[in-house]
């Protein structure tokens, strides 16, 4: 695995930059729509896709090398203010927590989102760490088709609620102090991992 793989993407102070984690098995349009989307609607100046070694929830016995998903993920995402990196690998992270954490200590001054998709805010309740990860950053939630309602009724949802800003106040989420998020509908990808790795067992 290459160095640049492995290191930190470009970052200044003051910079408003998108934190997208996942296992990108495979990465897919509905990562990059979903990218797009919180650039424009946040105005960040860069979406960074963090690609984790493993999912901490998830049964990683079958999972692609961390080298083969970054790549793929790159190719994918193929946009200037998209950066994509194994950045967790170095830091030996498990957990988002631990990783935000370190993060915010390596990167004094970045305003860092945290983004996701509708379907992981309704099991976000099920996280390590789960509120202090709210306490930590902002949160942007993108919708994602098929679980729009049952993620804003979630425990999670319904713990945030007090701090959740009008979709209209995007621009303003990555200065605001935490807990603060967003839920923001836009263009939706029915693509998701689960189905093209079952697509491509199928073939």
């Amino acid at each position: 695995m290459s160095a640049e793989e492995l290191r930190l993407p470009p970052h200044a102070p003051g910079l408003r930059i998108g934190l997208f984690g996942g296992t990108f098995n495979p990465a897919h349009d509905g990562h990059r729509m979903a990218s797009l989307t919180a650039l424009r609607r946040l105005q960040l100046d860069r979406v960074w896709w963090l690609v984790t070694p493993g999912n901490p929830l998830k049964d990683n016995h079958a999972l692609p090398p961390l080298t083969q998903r970054i790549a793929t993920a790159r190719a994918l995402a193929n946009h200037s203010h998209i950066n994509v990196t194994g950045i967790e690998a170095t830091l030996r992270t498990r957990y988002t927590a631990d990783t935000l954490r370190q993060l915010m200590r390596r990167c004094p001054g970045v305003r860092f989102v945290w983004i996701m998709g509708s379907d992981n805010l309704a099991n976000f309740h099920r996280w390590n760490e789960w509120r202090t990860i709210a306490r930590m950053m902002p949160i942007a939630v993108i919708d994602r088709p098929g679980s729009t309602l049952h993620s804003v009724a979630s425990p999670a949802a319904n713990w945030m609620a007090r701090w959740r800003l009008p979709e209209n106040q995007g621009a303003a989420l990555p200065v605001r102090t935490p807990p603060a998020w967003i839920f923001l509908h836009g263009r939706r990808s029915e693509l998701s991992s689960t189905y093209l790795r079952e697509l491509a067992e199928n073939n």
